[in-house]
C-alpha cells in the first residue's frame, strides 16, 4: 500500500477520475442549501440531489467527481473511539444518467488496487441479494449485474457476499423516489474471525469498509411497487480520513498525520492531567479525542462561507454549542483551561486553509464566536461544581455515600456535567453515583421533551394567534391555486408558519414561470375579495374524501376528522386553525419561489394588513 497524506489522496482521486472524463466540480457548503430535511450537509450527494434527480442538467456535465466537506453528529456520543468522527471529508464521483454499474466498479477496483496498492486478495466486496418475489409488491430483483461484474475484474465468488436491503441499498429519502442497490468494498485486515458468520459489515474490525457505490435505477411508487426510473446515476463515496488511516497502517484516525497537529496541542496544552481531575489513561485518551474531534468540527461550521450558525438553542446552532459544550467539559476533565478552543482552531486553520481558504478568511469571527461560548459555559460548570461540592458536603455530613440518579441528572441536565465527570468527583470524595437512577431521569427527560416538542409545533404552525391563523388558511387558497395553475401533481409536501410569513412545499419538477406565479397570486387574491365562507364540520375520513377532500401525507385520523372548505375553492381534512371568512386575510403576495429539495418547490409568502 502506498502510505498518501490526506493532500496526497484528495489529489490522486480527483486526478484520476479526471482521466475518466469527470469535471473536477468545488465542494459545496456543510450548511445546507433549500433542503429543510438536514441540519448540515450529511453526504456527498447532497448538493446534487437535483442534478441526480434530473431536475436540472449540471452546468459541468454528466461527469462529476469531487472532495466534499460533511457533518454527522448521529453518533455523537460514539466519537472517542478508534473511528467515528463528526466531521469528515468524502471523496465523490458522479455519473448523472452517463456510466453505470461496469465503469463505477471496475474504476473502483482500479483505483484501489492499482493507485492505493491494496493487495486485490484483501479487498471483499458486498451487494444486494434482492428482496421479495416476483410479481409481488416490494419486489426487487438480485444485483447480478455487479456481482458478474466484479468477477470480471479478478474478485472470486467467495469474497463477494449478497446481503439483505438493510446492508445494500439507498434510498428513497421518503416514502415514495428514486432509489437503487450498492455495492461496498471492504479490506480485510487480517485479524482473526470473531465467529462463524463473520463478514463485511460486522463490528468486530476484521473488515473495515472504505468505498461505496450506488446505482440509483429504481422508483418506488405510491403502491410501493420498484420500477425502472428511467435513468441512471451513480453516487459513490470514499472517507479520506479512514483511507488515509487505512493506508498508514495507523490503528486509528487520530493517530494519523490529519489529527497530528491537533493532537500534540492538546498534549501541549493538558501537560498531562493534575490531580484536581483525576482520570485514567483510557478516559484521558477519549477525551482528547472528542476534544480533537468537535473542535475541528466546530471550526469548520463557524468558518464556513455560506455562514449563519452560531452556537445557540435551536437546530444547527444547538448542535454547534453542544459540540463546543462537549469539547469544553472534556477538556477540564484533562486540566485544560479556558482558552483552549480559540489555541485549536488556529492550528486546524493551520492545517487546512490551504485546501480550504474560507478557514482563514473566517477565522477571527471564528475567535469571537468560540471565546464568547467557552466563557459563558465555563461560567455554568463552575455553578455546577459548587452545587456538586455542595451535594458532597451535605451527603458526608449525614452519613450517606451515594448520590442519586435525580441529583446527577440535574448536574448535567442544568450544568452541562457529563456523568462520567460526576462520577469522578464523587469517587475521589469516596461516593458513588445511582447511574441506573441517572439513566431513568435522562429517559423521562427525553420522553418529556418529544411530547413538548410535538405539541408545540403541531401542524406546522408557531402558535395559533390571529396572524397565523390567517396565514394558515392562505395556505388552504395557495393549495387550491398551484392545483389550477399547475395541475393536481402540485401537492403539499409540508408548511411551517410563523407571524411574519408563510412557507409551503409542494411537489413540482421545475422552478415556476413568473407567468405562473402571477396568476397564483391573482387567484388567491380574487377569492380573498370575494370575501368566502370558511365552514367546518366534523365527518369521518371515508366522506370527506368521498366528497372531494384532500388528506395529506398518509397521516392516521382518528374516527372523526375536522374538514374545512372554502367555498368551491378549498375542502382539506385539517386540525389548524382558520378564519371564518377569506376577507380577513387582506392581501397575498408571494416573496420568493425555490427550490426545497429534489423534486420540490417551496413559496415563501405573506399577507397584507386588514384595512
Amino acid at each position: 500500500m502506498r502510505n498518501l497524506t490526506a493532500d496526497e489522496l484528495r489529489s490522486e482521486y480527483l486526478k484520476f477520475f479526471e482521466s475518466k472524463g469527470h469535471k473536477i466540480i468545488s465542494g459545496a457548503s456543510v450548511i445546507p442549501e433549500n433542503d429543510p430535511t438536514v441540519l448540515f450537509t450529511t453526504a456527498g450527494m447532497h448538493p446534487l440531489v437535483p442534478y441526480l434527480m434530473g431536475a436540472m442538467e449540471h452546468p459541468s456535465g454528466s461527469r462529476l467527481t469531487d472532495v466534499q466537506k460533511c457533518v454527522r453528529t448521529g453518533d455523537i456520543d460514539e466519537v472517542g473511539d478508534a473511528a467515528h468522527l463528526t466531521f469528515f471529508e468524502m471523496l465523490g464521483n458522479w455519473s448523472l444518467n452517463d456510466y453505470f454499474k461496469k465503469e463505477a466498479i471496475s474504476w473502483s477496483f482500479e483505483f484501489l488496487t492499482k493507485h492505493l496498492g491494496f493487495d486485490p486478495e484483501l479487498l471483499n466486496v458486498t451487494v444486494f441479494r434482492g428482496e421479495g418475489k416476483e410479481g409481488e409488491d416490494g419486489y426487487i430483483p438480485a444485483d447480478d449485474e455487479a456481482v458478474a461484474i466484479w468477477k470480471s475484474v479478478g474478485i472470486p465468488d467467495e469474497r463477494i457476499f449478497r446481503l439483505p436491503r438493510e446492508d445494500n441499498w439507498w434510498g428513497p429519502a421518503g416514502t415514495t423516489g428514486p432509489c437503487g442497490p450498492d455495492t461496498e468494498m471492504f479490506i480485510d485486515t487480517g485479524k482473526d474471525k470473531c465467529c462463524a458468520d463473520c463478514r463485511p459489515g460486522c463490528h468486530c474490525g476484521k473488515y473495515i469498509e472504505i468505498w461505496n457505490d450506488v446505482f440509483m435505477q429504481y422508483n418506488k411508487n405510491e403502491e410501493g411497487k420498484f420500477v425502472p426510473l428511467g435513468r441512471h446515476n451513480v453516487d459513490t463515496g470514499m472517507g479520506v480520513e479512514r483511507t488515509v488511516c487505512m493506508l498508514s497502517g495507523a490503528p486509528t484516525v487520530y493517530d494519523t498525520e490529519i489529527f497530528a497537529p491537533i493532537m500534540a496541542k492538546i498534549d501541549e496544552l493538558s501537560g498531562g492531567a493534575p490531580e484536581s481531575t483525576p482520570v485514567s489513561a483510557e478516559d484521558a485518551l477519549r477525551a482528547k479525542r472528542i476534544v480533537a474531534d468537535h473542535m475541528r468540527t466546530a471550526t469548520f461550521i463557524l468558518c464556513d462561507p455560506k455562514g449563519g450558525v452560531k452556537p445557540g438553542n435551536v437546530g444547527a446552532n444547538y448542535v454547534l454549542r453542544r459540540l463546543i459544550r462537549r469539547a469544553v467539559r472534556y477538556a477540564r476533565m484533562l486540566g485544560i483551561g479556558e482558552g483552549f478552543t480559540v489555541k485549536l482552531a488556529e492550528v486546524i486553520c493551520d492545517k487546512y486553509s490551504h485546501v480550504y481558504p474560507e478557514l482563514k478568511v473566517n477565522l477571527e469571527q471564528c475567535r469571537i464566536d468560540l471565546e464568547a461560548e467557552e466563557r459563558r459555559f465555563n461560567a455554568t460548570l463552575d455553578k455546577g461544581e459548587a452545587m456538586y461540592r455542595k451535594v458532597a458536603e451535605q451527603l458526608k455530613a449525614h452519613g450517606q455515600s451515594q448520590i442519586s440518579g435525580k441529583t446527577a441528572f440535574k448536574l448535567y441536565d442544568t450544568f452541562g456535567f457529563p456523568l462520567e465527570m460526576t462520577v469522578e468527583m464523587a469517587a475521589k470524595d469516596g461516593l458513588v453515583v445511582d447511574k441506573d437512577g441517572f439513566e431513568e431521569a435522562n429517559r423521562k427527560h427525553q420522553e418529556l421533551s418529544r411530547t413538548t416538542s410535538a405539541g408545540s409545533f403541531k401542524a406546522g404552525l408557531q402558535d395559533n394567534s390571529a396572524v397565523v391563523t390567517r396565514m394558515h388558511t392562505a395556505t388552504h387558497l395557495l393549495h387550491a391555486a398551484l392545483h389550477k395553475v399547475l395541475g393536481p401533481t402540485a401537492n403539499q409536501k409540508g408548511s411551517n408558519i410563523t407571524a411574519e410569513r408563510l412557507r409551503f412545499d409542494f411537489t413540482w419538477p421545475e422552478k415556476m414561470t413568473p407567468e405562473q406565479i402571477a396568476e397564483v397570486e391573482k387567484l388567491v387574491n380574487g377569492w380573498i375579495a370575494d370575501a368566502i365562507p370558511v365552514t367546518k364540520k366534523m365527518t369521518t375520513v371515508e366522506e370527506a374524501k368521498s366528497e372531494g377532500a384532500m388528506a395529506l401525507f398518509g397521516a392516521k385520523y382518528g374516527d372523526q376528522v375536522s374538514l374545512y372548505s372554502i367555498g368551491d375553492v378549498s375542502k382539506e381534512i385539517c386540525c389548524g386553525p382558520h378564519v371564518e371568512n377569506t376577507s380577513e386575510l387582506g392581501s397575498f403576495k408571494i416573496q420568493k419561489e425555490q427550490s426545497s429539495s429534489a423534486g420540490v418547490r417551496r413559496i415563501k409568502a405573506v399577507i397584507g394588513n386588514l384595512s
